[in-house]
């Protein structure tokens, strides 16, 4: 909200299209939207594919669904056989459901808003809760965006019930508030943050089209290789170069999906190493390590990040002598035919473990180093492509939660 030069508080968001200066109308939601009962088909009463009724499930709203939900794009299950509901409300588009409970108080009311049902029957289903503005002050796309803003789910939060799991009711939406502009206002806040959500759309397309291209080169490098006697340890040495004067501060951990980050990144901050860290092994640029009890799910990875660091006794380092190229080897690690060598040489009952031997004994045929290194630098021209894409598609994540904290009261 801001002040006028009176001092008074209008009832205005920080943020607005400049041809707009009316005061915005501030409606309890409990009289806002109708509520319908929803019915409690669980996952297993659902399933894709058929011509069935749709229902919305609850994990659908927090993970797999956009805000505003076109059924020309997007998808849902169907209601099984036998499995139809006895009583139920269809929805209509404007229709809006929340997500009644969750682990996380930011999840708690997550909305979504049908914005085009292609004609469908869809009914909402377990934990969700449906509401419809019957009154019609609003237009299509605006209350879901509303209802994602930073001025609702303040609110939410402050009233959300629960200790290991919130969760609220329709009850809980007449402590609730709602800002709404005029119609033609709405209705361009609704449309600049739609066009956002489809550029955040087609931003993860081109993210998960390069990452496909990216796996298949190095499938296709990799794989089907003219069969040799030669194996990783041909072309590697271990490294155990202990810190023994502590001189080195930069205590790392080598994650599954970042490799090497710094210790007090993977623990929030916590330092977990030993204050002796004499015994941690030295690792340097292009070096390798790995964690033997968690290389199965890829906890192995080249130090690129820095120019040095320790890391746990536990790990095994290892670095490529002059006839493999470190970026060659790296990619290696990422094909399936990795993985599945990895499986057939884990050790231990309890905890399965690779042994640096397991590894070295990982069948592996390379081409000349010139290949090598032309490879490398394809897929690392890929990768860095791939880092500039995710990076832009934060800017645009950014862009719209700045738009949802400041265009909404």
């Amino acid at each position: 909200m801001e002040n006028n030069n009176d001092n008074k508080v209008l009832n205005v968001p920080h943020l607005r299209f400049p041809e707009f200066s009316e005061e915005w109308e501030i409606c309890k939601v409990s009289e806002l939207l109708d509520f319908y009962s929803t019915n409690s088909l669980s996952w297993e009463q659902l399933e894709y594919g058929t011509k069935a009724m749709m229902n919305l499930h609850y994990g659908l709203i927090h993970v797999g669904l956009p805000t505003m939900v076109d059924l020309t794009r997007d998808n849902l299950p169907n209601i099984k056989e036998d499995n139809m509901p006895k009583n139920f409300e269809l929805c209509k588009e404007g229709d809006v459901a929340f997500a009644d409970a969750s682990e996380d108080t930011n999840e708690v009311a997550k909305p979504i808003e049908f914005f085009d049902l292609a004609g469908k029957n869809i009914v909402c289903g377990l934990h969700t809760i449906h509401g419809r503005d019957n009154k019609n002050k609003t237009v299509i796309g605006f209350k879901g965006y509303a209802f994602s803003s930073s001025a609702f789910h303040n609110q939410i939060r402050r009233i959300a019930q629960g200790t290991k799991i919130y969760s609220i009711s329709t009850k809980n939406f007449s402590e609730c508030f709602i800002g709404i502009p005029s119609k033609v206002e709405q209705t361009k806040i609704a449309t600049l943050l739609r066009l956002i959500d489809e550029r955040i759309a087609t931003q993860n397309k081109i993210i998960e089209d390069l990452k496909k291209l990216k796996s298949a080169i190095i499938e296709k490098e990799y794989t089907h290789k003219t069969k040799s006697n030669s194996h990783i340890g041909d072309f590697i040495e271990q490294t155990s170069k202990r810190n023994k004067n502590r001189a080195i501060q930069n205590v790392l951990s080598v994650s599954n999906r970042q490799g090497f980050i710094q210790q007090s990144e993977q623990f929030e901050n916590r330092s977990v190493a030993s204050d002796d860290t004499s015994s941690y092994k030295i690792v340097k640029k292009n070096n390798f390590a790995f964690n033997p009890a968690r290389i199965n799910v890829g906890s192995i990875a080249r130090l690129t990040t820095f120019d040095r660091g320790i890391v746990s006794p536990m790990y095994i380092c290892f670095r490529t002598k002059d006839t493999l190229f470190p970026e060659y080897l790296d990619y290696y690690f990422e094909t399936k035919q990795f993985f599945t060598e990895i499986q057939k040489r884990l050790e231990g009952s309890v905890r399965q473990c690779l042994s640096f031997e397991g590894l070295c004994n990982i069948p592996l045929c390379i081409p000349t180093i010139e290949v090598q290194q032309q490879v490398g630098k394809q897929l690392s021209t890929l990768v860095q492509e791939i880092k500039l894409e995710i990076d832009f598609l934060e800017l645009l994540q950014r862009q719209k939660k700045f738009l949802l904290h400041q265009m909404f009261i």
